[in-house]
């Protein structure tokens, strides 16, 4: 019996240890923690249940025979997060650098099958370098069977991808379908392909942090959502994303005590967006002020500033924030902008977050750079999520709503359920100066040369009077109400309340086939 429990202490303890005091030390030199201390910063205190401490590889060759270590390096169970069930597993960059073998592999494809069988998130603490190529085809199959159950998740149970060290070749393509990725600046990286082959195939010289550190995901490829200065900023910026999400999408997203913002905050809102509807503006500013006080959690928010996408709380309860933002770009939407909206609104719909949209909009970026890279393809991705979402949603038309970015901006006829819009809304095809050009240019080009200016302005005030308001709209019951400003939260509250009964069934159908 002596033995028995000290073959077993033996075992755990070698698990706990990891790669051993040396490379534990160098591991936390370099600001890192280990995999089990992240899982323990990451859980609620004494909640984590570690499971398959005891799996080891079976891989003979190359002298792996000889260099075992208890859990394979990556560490695997769940616990609590602010009391509410969560799946995790933290690869151990100490054992093997992280490398994933079949064993590993197994291990985190197990956690995972809990996770959709208890309805729960799975958040995955990626630190490794990549394949263990010792393992050969084995190690690819175990990447190709975590790819698998990552597909069959999306959108049963939110995934988190906290990305806290190097995340190499074919291990970036599990984030990359993961709801949300979280990166750490100065220590993670994601590439496909490193600085040496990069090189070596097109003679570029890049950094590892240039070609895929955090900032560089954050701001120009818009793989990550958000970027953390330290492991443990990284966890705390988990656990508050999981706070609005349900636990899988048969369930409603955890409601909250009410914040109103102060009194102050609604009769503030007109002067927040200038009558002049080409001066800009932060939205920021609209939404603080009607959203509950310091509850919007923005994502994305370095890549495509020109929309605004994160989580809030409406009366304390979550919901998805979708805004045009007039500070950059003047609002527009590009093949950016676009692809991050859009893959924010069908996660929203996927997990019953209702979306608020506000809209100030002056149309689709021109240029050829736009055209040719599928603006028309991307683009219609936004429509596409807005037409396919089930969840409430309600739009607030702020100014601009011009031409084909008025219907995609969750308009009546894509499914929007409340659309109200403030007098300064400017419903048309297009601007009065651009509308004027198309519809009286012979008019203008054949008045004397010293009286076109005055003919041009009388037709664009003429045309700014007729058309650029939201009346025409709402004559047609395209938009519900035109509102005072001051009323909007309490509108949007009581909208929500409304449809928090919200039922719409759609035609049967394996899926549908967006423009991807």
């Amino acid at each position: 019996m002596t033995h028995a429990f000290d073959r077993w202490s033996t075992l755990k303890k070698a698990a706990r240890e990891g790669g051993g005091a040396e490379r534990v030390q160098k591991h936390r030199a370099s600001g890192r923690l280990t995999a089990r201390e992240r899982l323990e910063q990451f859980f609620d205190p004494d909640t984590f249940t570690e499971i398959d401490a005891f799996v080891t590889h079976r891989v003979t060759t190359f002298g792996l025979d000889e260099r075992k270590v208890p859990g394979d390096g990556v560490v695997t169970g769940w616990g609590e997060v602010e009391g509410r069930p969560v799946c995790a597993f933290a690869q151990d960059a100490t054992v093997f650098g992280g490398a994933l073998g079949e064993a590993h592999a197994i291990k985190i494809v197990k956690v995972m099958e809990t996770a959709r069988k208890a309805g729960v998130p799975i958040v995955g603490l990626n630190d490794s370098g990549g394949a263990r190529i010792q393992e050969g085809v084995m190690s690819l199959g175990g990447y190709g069977e975590v790819f698998f159950r990552n597909v069959a998740l999306s959108g049963v149970v939110p995934q988190l991808s906290v990305v806290l060290g190097p995340c190499a070749g074919g291990a970036v393509y599990s984030p990359a379908i993961t709801d949300f990725i979280i990166m750490v600046r100065g220590t993670a990286q994601m590439f496909i392909t490193g600085p040496d082959v990069i090189r070596a195939v097109t003679g570029e010289e890049v950094t590892f942090d240039q070609l895929g550190g955090a900032d560089t995901h954050a701001s120009l490829s818009g793989v990550s959502h958000l970027t953390a200065g330290s492991d443990a900023e990284a966890l705390v910026l988990a656990r508050r994303l999981l706070g609005y999400l349900p636990l899988n999408n048969l369930e409603e997203p955890p409601a909250a005590p009410r914040a109103a913002p102060p009194e102050s905050a609604a009769a503030e809102l007109s002067r927040v967006v200038p009558e002049d509807s080409n001066q800009p503006y932060d939205v920021h500013e609209v939404l603080r002020r009607v959203v509950d006080v310091d509850s919007f959690f923005e994502v994305h928010a370095a890549w495509a500033p020109n929309i605004v996408v994160g989580l809030a709380r409406l009366d304390g309860h979550p919901v998805g924030v979708v805004a045009n933002n007039p500070a950059a770009l003047a609002g527009t939407l590009d093949i950016s902008a676009s692809v991050k909206a859009a893959r924010f609104v069908r996660f929203c719909d996927a997990f019953n977050v209702p979306l608020l949209t506000f809209v100030d909009v002056p149309g689709f970026l021109p240029g050829t750079a736009q055209e040719h890279g599928g603006i028309i393809r991307h683009g219609a991705k936004l429509l596409y999520a807005y037409a396919e979402a089930t969840v409430p949603m309600m739009t607030v038309i702020l100014r601009k709503a011009y031409g084909g970015a008025y219907d995609v901006m969750c308009s009546k006829h894509l499914g929007g359920d409340l659309n109200l819009a403030w007098p300064t809304a400017e419903i048309a095809v297009m601007g009065a100066e651009g509308a004027v050009n198309i519809l009286f240019r012979k008019e203008i080009e054949q008045a004397p040369e010293a009286q076109r200016a005055a003919v041009r302005a009388r037709r664009v005030a003429e045309y700014a009077a007729e058309f650029l308001n939201p009346y025409l709209a709402a004559e047609r019951g395209y938009i519900d109400d035109v509102i005072d400003p001051a009323e909007t939260r309490a509108r949007l509250v009581d909208g929500l309340r409304l449809l928090a009964t919200k039922r719409e069934d759609r035609p049967p159908r394996k899926h549908g086939n967006p423009p991807l």
